[in-house]
């Protein structure tokens, strides 16, 4: 987190989260606000799906689909109150009257109670303009997983219309605080995409910062500071709970990030007496340096297995640069304004966002690279810690909003904007999974 009262600099890029960490904890999920949504949303209708078994059904599959549809900014979901029917089947739908409604899709289904925790999802995908059949599935589950399941049909959804990956079967990892002073106890959690089913994987009375995911969507490498003498790195899997220590040398240990294969971390070391760029082999904890430079080099992402961007200051103020991982020459890529630095890569390595400071107000924006056109995101005066969805659509982020710490998300071009906040405590640092395997 930057503090208010002064200028990011980046010889404290790591050690600013020890003393700058709002209080409050995650007690409840997040509650998503779209605050911009894309001018070409699209009308969509997602119908209750129907239930076979007693009572209630266990889950309402068709508002989560509606809230993570919504939740992108890219469709608008036809109020329940509106629905012109309730379908189950296709047979039973009559195109004439969805099109009066003015919802160019219609989504149904229903769940089936097979035995015990058994079930069974059946859901079908309509085009109401051309009337025909998109696509439709039929799902078993089990009954602790029928979110994830609606998640799944949501990414479905999704990417048969948009043609683009969905997002909504991915997680998010985040750091949450609770208490003051020597009562502070700091939570690594994780929760689904939608801000829902959060879970404190780490409970520490020492700061914890810096989450990353592994390409495989499981390990998440993260900064502790649980040894009073000097900070470590550490994975931990999110599944089964064990973790390892990776490394942990004088003075700095921080920022790690995962290279694309997942075999290595990128991560900041600073035992030679100055900040720079190390590559660190994930199993054996070998360290090989990456920068040599008596400026201080921080903060580095992958753009591809051969190459990482990282925040430098080597020029008078924070920029960005790229070096090969073998070591040799940085380049600088980033010129416009005095600062630019928190690099987060797409997964194809076309764009880079990053925190960018002017006049004293700290915003998301992205660098197209092969041009190396930026564009400012967002409109924030303390915007942070970019994280990007794994589509490349969109960036995570945490933010302030009445002196709370949220966090938000926004498109690559600016027109999606999203607010998520807590009922109750601040959270900071988001990481972004990449898609569940």
């Amino acid at each position: 987190m930057i503090e208010k009262n002064h200028k990011y600099k980046p010889v404290l890029a790591v050690l600013l989260w020890m003393v700058c960490l709002a209080p409050g904890m995650v007690r409840a999920a997040m509650e998503i606000e779209i605050t911009r949504a894309g001018l070409s949303a699209l009308p969509i209708a997602i119908v209750p799906f129907g239930w076979s078994g007693t009572g209630e059904a266990p889950s309402d599959i068709a508002a989560v689909v509606a809230n993570d549809l919504q939740s992108s900014g890219r469709f608008r979901a036809l109020d329940r109150q509106d629905l012109v029917a309730t379908p189950d089947s296709g047979a039973e739908v009559k195109y004439a009257n969805w099109r009066l409604s003015g919802v160019d899709y219609l989504l149904i289904g229903r769940v089936d109670h097979v035995r015990n925790d058994d079930y069974t999802i059946q859901f079908q995908l309509l085009d109401v303009l051309r009337q025909e059949h998109v696509t439709g599935y039929n799902l078993s589950v089990r009954n602790g997983h029928l979110r994830q399941a609606a998640h799944e049909i949501a990414d479905i959804v999704y990417e048969k219309i948009l043609n683009e990956k969905g997002i909504f079967s991915t997680r998010i990892a985040y750091i949450s605080t609770l208490g003051q002073g020597d009562d502070r106890v700091y939570r690594l959690q994780v929760a689904d995409s939608d801000g829902q089913n959060p879970v404190a994987i780490l409970t520490s009375k020492r700061p914890l910062m810096s989450p990353a995911w592994a390409p495989d969507a499981r390990r998440l490498a993260y900064v502790s500071f649980e040894d009073t003498k000097r900070s470590a790195i550490f994975i931990q899997d999110t599944r089964d709970g064990s973790r390892r220590k990776l490394i942990s040398r004088t003075g700095i240990n921080g920022a790690p990030t995962w290279s694309p294969d997942g075999k290595k971390l990128a991560a900041v070391l600073s035992h030679s007496g100055n900040p720079e760029v190390y590559v660190i082999d994930a199993e054996t904890g070998q360290a090989s340096q990456v920068t040599n430079n008596p400026a201080i080099d921080t903060e580095p992402d992958w753009i591809d297995k051969n190459t990482v961007v990282f925040t430098s200051d080597r020029s008078g103020s924070p920029q960005l640069y790229e070096v090969a991982v073998s070591g040799g020459r940085a380049e600088r890529i980033t010129f416009e304004g005095r600062y630019n630095a928190s690099p987060s890569v797409s997964e194809d390595g076309s764009t880079i966002a990053m925190v960018h400071g002017e006049g004293g107000q700290y915003r998301i924006a992205v660098i197209d690279r092969p041009t190396g056109l930026m564009s400012v995101l967002t409109e924030g005066s303390l915007d942070e810690s970019p994280s990007f969805a794994p589509n490349g659509g969109m960036i995570m982020y945490a933010s302030e909003s009445g002196g709370k710490g949220v966090l938000g998300a926004v498109s690559v071009d600016g027109s999606v904007k999203q607010r998520i906040t807590l009922k109750e405590g601040d959270v900071r640092e988001p990481s972004w999974s990449p898609l569940l395997q």
